[in-house]
């Protein structure tokens, strides 16, 4: 019983999107750093697989139910739901975590490329 109530259990299933708001942009920006340092399927799938929940949860909650969309404003309502929770809390970090490691990287490349004396010699041990 939670919360004083045996039909309840459905409210493990809303924590999950509490949480990602204040801790899901932190763990988008690190599967995308992760997918800028080691390409291939996993990382992608757990990019996805990770949200999944709490994303998938929250959307339901949003467009059900479904005769809440003759609702004068419901339609502008999910738009921003789309915007703010799918794309500022799980995208757009992905993105600025990626973007961030991969331009890292290239200037590391770059640099050691170049050489640290800037004649373009590598350095010699």
């Amino acid at each position: 019983m939670m919360f004083g109530y045996g039909d309840e259990w459905w409210m493990l299933l809303v924590v999950p999107v509490f949480l990602w708001i204040p801790f899901g942009p932190l763990v988008m920006a690190g599967m995308g750093v992760w997918c800028a340092l080691r390409p291939g399927r996993w990382p992608r799938l757990w990019s996805v697989l990770l949200p999944l929940l709490p994303v998938a949860v929250s959307a339901i909650l949003v467009t059900l139910p479904m005769d809440s969309w003759g609702r004068p404003g419901h339609t502008r309502d999910v738009v921003h739901y789309v915007l703010g929770y799918i794309g500022g809390l799980t995208v757009l970090p992905w993105l600025v975590g990626h973007g961030i490691a991969r331009l890292t990287r290239a200037v590391r490349a770059r640099r050691d490329r170049a050489g640290s004396d800037r004649t373009g010699a590598p350095d010699l041990p």
